[in-house]
């Protein structure tokens, strides 16, 4: 039977001939990439995260170990611990920590987000307040740490994706947690994103496309000056390009920054997130660097004083001994 979905040149070029890892979860989105990565030749392999929750969780990780030894490739299964307060970000959290774990031996990491999660996003994010950078927080392409994230269906619609799973008679789950209402993004999917997908599927897709277009104007002037490690110093010609530059290099090291945060970065230019990454704001630069609590040398203190390296971002650098001379700022 002919397939009725094809992947996008844009997505699948940087696949080919590299390492790659699908983020697994049995459900419709994740089953519909495995198998039209299957259709276009792309070899990957694939992780699933078992959070135990639900009777099918045990079936969903036979299927995936099913699938694995079908198609050789391989399967990496990690039993989550039970979350008692806040699933969401605790779940996702875990999830990530392991991907992390896993990257170190790939080049790109495959997520199965669609166009109903880019919608659900936007509107989560447009509830809360924010600007064109995180509204549109989901990239095809995108950078996390070492390695790259790839979204090859961001234009297809959920339902796209269950027609393509049912006419090719490819087996699937319903995770049946994604109604459950007390859930942030399930509210937002059942009582918006959901409605307006099914009248206006193609107006949003255009709508997506132009505002991504808008997008890259509005990041013009923005350069990466330096990175090493963990470290990066980046450069802006405007103040509005601030937060969004600290959100999407916080989100390439791991962290995703609240919306108080973002409050708090129009206000101040030397902060501390989560006690985890230190951001340190100046004239036209901008520091990132994990946060650490050390002694250092008066030498180096005053070396870094010389070259104007903002004080919570030196610890960091002399723990890794990173040679500041060559920052070049």
């Amino acid at each position: 039977m002919e397939p009725l979905l094809k992947l996008s040149k844009k997505t699948l070029s940087p696949l080919e001939g590299k390492k790659n890892l699908l983020a697994f979860s049995a459900g419709v989105d994740s089953s519909a990439l495995f198998f039209l990565l299957i259709q276009h030749n792309i070899l990957f392999d694939i992780a699933l995260v078992n959070y135990n929750l639900r009777e099918e969780s045990k079936e969903e990780e036979v299927y995936a170990l099913h699938l694995a030894q079908k198609h050789t490739l391989k399967a990496h299964i990690k039993q989550a611990p039970y979350f008692k307060n806040n699933f969401e970000k605790n779940a996702r959290d875990f999830r990530y920590a392991f991907f992390d774990e896993l990257m170190t031996n790939y080049d790109n990491l495959l997520t199965a987000h669609q166009l109903n999660d880019q919608l659900e996003w936007f509107l989560m994010r447009l509830s809360k307040g924010a600007g064109t950078s995180e509204l549109l927080g989901l990239e095809a392409i995108s950078r996390r740490k070492e390695y790259r994230v790839i979204r090859p269906l961001l234009q297809q619609a959920k339902d796209e994706l269950e027609n393509y799973l049912k006419k090719n008679n490819h087996k699937y789950f319903i995770d049946a947690s994604n109604t459950d209402e007390k859930y942030e993004r399930n509210r937002f999917r059942k009582n918006f994103s959901d409605k307006l997908i099914e009248d206006y599927k193609e107006g949003i897709k255009r709508s997506f496309g132009y505002l991504k277009k808008d997008k890259k104007v509005l990041a013009r002037g923005v350069e990466e000056l330096f990175h090493e490690k963990e470290f990066y110093v980046l450069s802006y010609t405007e103040e509005h390009q601030i937060v969004r530059l600290v959100d999407k290099y916080l989100k390439k090291l791991g962290y995703l920054l609240s919306g108080q945060q973002r409050v708090e970065l129009k206000k101040e230019t030397s902060l501390v997130f989560g006690g985890l990454w230190a951001v340190e704001i100046e004239a036209k630069n901008i520091f990132i660097a994990p946060y650490k609590n050390i002694t250092m040398p008066k030498t180096f203190k005053e070396e870094c004083r010389k070259r104007k390296i903002p004080s919570k971002i030196r610890k960091y650098l002399y723990e890794e001994e990173i040679e500041i001379r060559f920052l070049g700022i």
